[in-house]
């Protein structure tokens, strides 16, 4: 691990000895071609493998049940598919009888099922930040990930043992799940220069979305092609092989990497220490409850991820039922939105660095534009498409659009705490984690009452709602939010009153 007194003593060595280094580091300020952007290519892979395995159960959910199709919502749309494609399906279906278990869960227990992934996500940030801290992100997100790898390729077993194993198993992986999204950001303290910090964490996180679109995509196919086990076989394979590359070529930090330039190394030792936020682990509690740049990011939290749980909870029901696609389509549909986010969310960080680093503008500036943008266009996408719900194609673009521009936030307000206390990325990616847990908890459940009381104007109620949470987010972070380090962050010491150890 990268303690305090080698960060200072590494970097005095290279402030010792002039200009000369600083000409050096130089020509590792540009380019792909990097260890640090090796790194974040693996944390993409981690993060796809992790998206997927925590979609595979709801692809794989309607596949495992006799009942495939369950009471719809009063808004659902009650019309069937087409008469001769409804006989492919049954026939699907029974072919599931020949290669995979069936059971008779009720639609209670499906719901259990489904959300039991989420029952520990809210105690696992915190400590998962503070572990990162004292062990390393190397060893305790890998084994997270070989954990988690581990559990899906067991899915299958849990499942015919009974539904209560099962249920722990999803619980389990949750925990864990939440633990590596949550550790894997104190790697970007030690890694990722200020001026490089949005692109190298928006294509981490970008593995996020392409993942979610490729379970959309294949996940129904290996369903019904080879049977459900095959979906969770293949993730977990997948996550197993991406375990192995991580505990190969992640390390914690660029002092102890064995094959990384000493220009590279250089360069990144000394961009991170002109922020005079050292890591190291010194919690100073009352000034983080009283700084309103924090919670103006946690508010902003909530707020967009209020909008991103009634996209990912909703989604294909309001294209099933006011696009009146059948079950063949919705799948592509559902999953056109993630892969157009996948495609801008990447080219939005490089965007934010390359304005900082050519002082085009400030990077307080820089994070509010990205935010307002990511706020306010999705947002009219959104509200939008209540009136524009009898043109397919319209619908179809709005959809695109809104999930396109919203990725912007990644580089904005989504970032930010990596700006104001970097030392602290790990603890602040877990606070911040509760407040979305939090916004997941509550907009599903009231976007649902909504639809259901109201068949004809409850989606205009649901697309409002949305809009106006998030934009109200959107106020509080522009008028508190600031992304310069905060003094409770910096390498100096707190008074003894605000700290714990």
């Amino acid at each position: 691990m990268f303690t305090t007194v080698e960060a200072e003593a590494t970097v005095g060595g290279i402030v010792n000895d002039g200009t000369l280094n600083t000409a050096q580091v130089q020509t590792f300020k540009k380019g792909f071609c990097s260890v640090r952007h090796g790194l974040a290519l693996i944390v993409h892979l981690c993060n796809f493998s992790i998206s997927t395995q925590q979609m595979n159960m709801s692809i794989a959910l309607p596949a495992m049940v006799n009942n495939t199709a369950p009471p719809s919502p009063p808004s659902i749309s009650t019309e069937r598919p087409p008469t001769d494609f409804q006989d492919n399906w049954n026939e699907t279906l029974n072919e599931f009888k020949a290669v995979a278990a069936m059971y008779d869960w009720s639609p209670e227990i499906q719901g259990i099922i489904l959300s039991s992934l989420n029952y520990g996500s809210f105690l696992a940030p915190i400590p998962s930040g503070y572990l990162a801290e004292i062990f390393g992100t190397k060893y305790l997100a890998g084994a997270g990930m070989f954990i988690t790898s581990v559990l899906t390729l067991f899915t299958p077993l849990a499942a015919d043992t009974g539904v209560t194993l099962l249920i722990v198993l999803q619980i389990i992986q949750g925990i864990v799940q939440v633990m590596l999204l949550t550790s894997q950001y104190s790697i970007w303290a030690r890694w990722a220069p200020p001026t490089e910090r949005s692109q190298l964490i928006t294509i981490a996180v970008s593995g996020s979305v392409l993942g979610s679109f490729i379970i959309l995509l294949v996940g129904g196919h290996l369903c019904q092609t080879i049977g459900w086990p095959y979906v969770f076989y293949i993730f977990g394979g997948i996550g197993c092989i991406c375990s192995f590359l991580w505990f190969a070529l992640i390390y914690d930090d660029p002092v102890n990497h064995p094959f990384i330039s000493t220009s590279e190394k250089e360069y990144i030792i000394c961009s991170l220490a002109q922020e005079d936020s050292p890591p190291g682990w010194s919690l100073p509690i009352k000034a983080m409850i009283k700084s309103l740049p924090l919670w103006s990011i946690l508010v902003f939290y909530f707020s967009d991820y209020w909008h991103y749980f009634v996209i990912r909870s909703y989604l294909p029901t309001y294209i099933s039922s006011v696009l009146q696609a059948n079950i063949r389509d919705s799948g592509m549909l559902s999953a056109l939105p993630f892969v157009s986010a996948c495609i801008c969310i990447v080219p939005g960080g490089l965007l934010a660095d390359f304005l900082l680093s050519r002082k085009i503008l400030r990077l307080n500036t820089i994070r509010k534009l990205f935010t307002a943008i990511g706020v306010l266009l999705p947002c009219a996408f959104f509200v939008s498409l209540f009136w524009v719900r009898s043109s397919f194609s319209a619908t179809m673009a709005f959809l695109i659009l809104s999930s396109a521009t919203k990725s912007l936030s990644q580089s904005g307000a989504l970032v930010n705490f990596m700006d104001i206390a970097p030392r602290y990325s790990a603890l602040l990616r877990g606070l911040s984690q509760i407040f979305s847990y939090i916004a997941g908890a509550i907009s599903p459940t009231v976007a649902g009452f909504f639809i259901s009381q109201d068949s004809e104007f409850g989606w205009r109620n649901v697309f409002l709602l949305s809009a106006a949470v998030n934009i109200a987010g959107l106020f509080f972070y522009l008028i508190f939010g600031q992304a310069e380090v905060q003094d409770w962050a910096k390498g100096r010491c707190a008074p003894a009153s605000e700290q714990t150890e």
